[in-house]
């Protein structure tokens, strides 16, 4: 049997000039092995949201946790079962994820941060070859939400893997790409944590940083490799 590896990309940012509001630009990627079954940990996922009257095609944390879009007039007790939900689904699957980011304050330009963002997802794939070089084919899921990253992308894997294969993807079809927006979310919390930029609907959401770290950042950098 091939063994094919799943690889589910999502980003924080843009590629605009550093502000405040937007000091980082991330990009989270999911590795999962197709022969490893998650069907019934999705039934349960979406038996889960219709239980909490969550309708809607797809669960984005970023505007759960700053009451958001669809999310503009839930209580927080709702939108913590929500985020929560994702979350514990995610905790529980069989897979690993890379992140790389750049601090946009040391780019001077898009020239600039495009080659930090390239160099950074290539020296992953490149120290993690022993991982990635036991599958038979690898594809790649994006949903090309970004020109420059898609570019980027495509690039990168072609340069390490012949036999790669890429489809753009809606956030409604794959639950490990809601799942690769949860952990950039998450990778983006941990940066603005340890500068004490964490914002007040943020902390307001979790608490503390140190519940945070406790009871979201630990469980997830479990498999982070």
């Amino acid at each position: 049997m091939n063994k094919i590896l799943s690889v589910f990309i999502d980003e924080s940012g843009d590629f605009g000039s550093f502000r405040q509001h937007s000091p980082y630009y991330l990009v989270t990627i999911i590795l999962h092995d197709q022969n490893v079954n998650i069907t019934e940990n999705i039934k349960s996922l979406e038996n889960h949201l219709h239980n909490l009257n969550f309708e809607y095609e797809a669960v984005h944390t970023g505007p759960v946790i700053r009451r958001e879009e669809v999310y503009r007039n839930m209580l927080m007790e709702d939108r913590k079962r929500i985020f929560n939900a994702l979350f514990n689904f995610a905790r529980r699957l069989d897979f690993n994820y890379v992140c790389t980011y750049v601090d946009k304050n040391e780019c001077d330009d898009v020239i600039a941060m495009t080659s930090k963002i390239s160099r950074g997802i290539a020296n992953k794939i490149s120290s993690k070859s022993g991982f990635f070089d036991v599958f038979d084919k690898i594809v790649v899921y994006y949903d090309n939400g970004q020109v420059e990253l898609t570019k980027i992308i495509t690039s990168v894997f072609n340069a390490f893997y012949s036999h790669v294969e890429f489809r753009k993807v809606r956030p409604v079809d794959y639950k490990l790409f809601q799942v690769a927006d949860l952990l950039c979310t998450i990778e983006l919390l941990r940066l603005k944590a340890e500068t004490n930029n964490l914002s007040k609907s943020e902390t307001d959401f979790f608490g503390s940083v140190r519940s945070f770290k406790k009871n979201y950042l630990k469980p997830i950098l479990k498999k982070k490799i």
